[in-house]
């Protein structure tokens, strides 16, 4: 079971100096590396300072290092050192802070410069070469770990438990949806010994609330528009503000500016109707998408919109959600790689039949691990 520490230390020293009995919040202490074994979660939305922490915690590291031999063998396990910190990164995460030098543990307002302690890997199979390339490292920084294979996490929990290594993960737990972030994440919370979560202020622009969660919008026409619940899971794309509905952008939100529309519409409407293709009654499914691409205003999707939200108070930033394009590209994307209930053959005849675009459905498709060539057309 993962804990959460938290000490009456901080409120004892302020007593001893004459506080009065006040409100102690936990202090913002320097890391520890004397305890092996350690998998610490860093969670929280994005721009919650995750990245930001794990720097401090390289920091930390270096200050640590230029204590006594005596220090050395409280941090220590066998040839490593858990002073000795290595940063390690997702390949497909290669396009943000791109501005920065190619050994930067960059973060949104700065970075440290890693040296050669630092690599980019594809896969738990990635990790495991740089482990052992390493002998002498005792702590990995392992960015967005939510992002690789769910061998990961076991691999991680072995070498922790037969080396003494530590392991740090600043990492979403949390989709845009709201839903916790994949299997991977799900396991990473089985295994994880500590949890620091991390908050951010809601970036909407009238509220002060904490924000735990990752809001993921569009920008279309100078229009802020939600992404719909079956928008891809992964998009990759530079960290920087984007117009247009090729890739997204993305806040800090409070449970009441996190807006998520479509989540009634894809478990009633979109996943029955590929469920129905997927047994051989394509015909409902393909109207469906050719009113997502051609008009909007005869689809399901809109009249479930309209529905729920024509009335609320925020029921014209729900419906800006339609605004973006691509939208049955990514209806059809989510039927076929995520719910794996339309199969490739499908795929191809409904992507041929619409005239879907093949360029965005091939990034989105690769993105997601699910790469699809729609050169060479389907086949029925």
């Amino acid at each position: 079971m993962p804990r959460i520490e938290r000490s009456s230390e901080a409120e004892d020293f302020l007593k001893s100096l004459g506080f009065p009995t006040i409100c102690v919040h936990d202090t913002f202490t320097h890391f520890d590396f004397t305890t092996p074994g350690r998998r610490v979660l860093l969670i929280g939305p994005m721009g919650s300072g995750k990245t930001e922490f794990a720097a401090r915690v390289w920091r930390d590291a270096a200050i640590a290092r230029r204590k006594s031999d005596r220090v050395k063998a409280l941090t220590s396990t066998g040839d490593l050192d858990r002073r000795n910190v290595f940063f390690v990164r997702s390949q497909i995460d290669g396009v943000r802070f791109t501005d920065y030098p190619d050994d930067a543990l960059a973060y949104r307002s700065g970075y440290v410069r890693c040296g050669e302690k630092i690599a980019r890997i594809r896969d738990s199979f990635g990790l495991e070469e740089v482990i052992k390339d390493n002998p002498g490292v005792g702590t990995y920084i392992i960015d967005e770990a939510s992002f690789f294979d769910e061998r990961l996490a076991y691999v991680v929990r072995n070498y922790s438990l037969e080396k003494g290594c530590m392991f740090v993960f600043p990492t979403l737990i949390l989709n845009f949806r709201r839903d916790i972030f994949n299997s991977t994440a799900r396991l990473m919370l089985d295994i994880a010994t500590d949890v620091i979560p991390l908050t951010a202020y809601c970036e909407h622009e009238d509220c002060m609330d904490s924000a735990f969660y990752t809001y993921r919008y569009y920008q279309v026409d100078g229009r802020e528009c939600p992404a719909l619940y079956f928008d891809p899971l992964i998009v990759v794309g530079g960290d920087r503000e984007k117009d247009g509905s090729l890739e997204p952008n993305y806040a800090s939100r409070c449970d009441r500016h996190h807006y998520l529309p479509g989540k009634e519409y894809t478990f009633f409407t979109l996943k029955p109707l590929g469920e129905e293709a997927g047994r051989g009654n394509v015909e409902p499914l393909l109207k469906e998408l050719e009113n997502l691409k051609g008009d909007i205003s005869r689809s399901k999707l809109y009249e479930n919109l309209m529905r729920r939200y024509g009335d609320d108070s925020d029921g014209e930033k729900y419906m800006d959600s339609v605004r973006p394009g691509f939208i049955a590209e990514k209806a059809l994307c989510y039927l076929f790689a995520e719910q794996n209930i339309i199969g490739e053959p499908l795929l191809h005849r409904i992507v041929h039949d619409l005239d879907l675009d093949t360029a965005y459905m091939t990034k989105t498709l690769s993105d997601n691990r699910r790469p699809v060539s729609f050169e060479q057309g389907y086949l029925l």
